[in-house]
C-alpha cells in the first residue's frame, strides 16, 4: 500500500476540505500507459469496493484497487511547493525504469 508524507497529508486534506463533500477518499491507481508502461492515476473517489485497500491518515482516506495495490506496495506519495519542483510526486521501490516526465515507469 502506498504511503503518505506529511506534507502529501496536509495538501490532500485541503483539497478535500475545498471540494465540500463529505466521504471523500484520495483514490490512487496504476493504469496501463504513458510512455514507460504503467502510470499513475489520482482523484477524489466516494465509492470503493468490496475489495479495495484503504488506509487512514488522520481525516485523510486513501483508497487503492488490488491490482495497483501490488504495483504501489512500499511506494510513498509526497507534496512539493518549491520554485523547481511543484505538485505530487510518488518514489516507488517497484519501478524498474521511469520515463524523463516523471508520470509513467515499468
Amino acid at each position: 500500500m502506498i504511503t503518505l508524507t506529511e506534507k502529501a497529508i496536509s495538501k490532500v486534506g485541503e483539497l478535500i476540505a475545498a471540494e465540500g463533500e463529505e466521504n471523500l477518499a484520495l483514490r490512487v491507481a496504476v493504469r496501463p500507459g504513458g510512455c514507460s508502461g504503467y502510470s499513475y492515476d489520482m482523484y477524489f473517489d466516494t465509492e470503493s469496493d468490496e475489495n479495495d485497500l484503504e488506509s487512514a491518515y488522520g481525516e485523510v482516506r486513501v483508497v487503492v484497487d488490488p491490482s495497483s495495490a501490488q504495483l504501489l506496495d512500499g511506494a510513498t506519495l509526497d507534496y512539493k511547493d518549491s520554485i523547481q519542483d511543484a505538485g505530487f510526486a510518488i518514489t516507488n521501490p517497484n519501478a524498474e525504469r521511469t520515463c524523463g516526465c516523471g508520470s509513467s515507469f515499468s
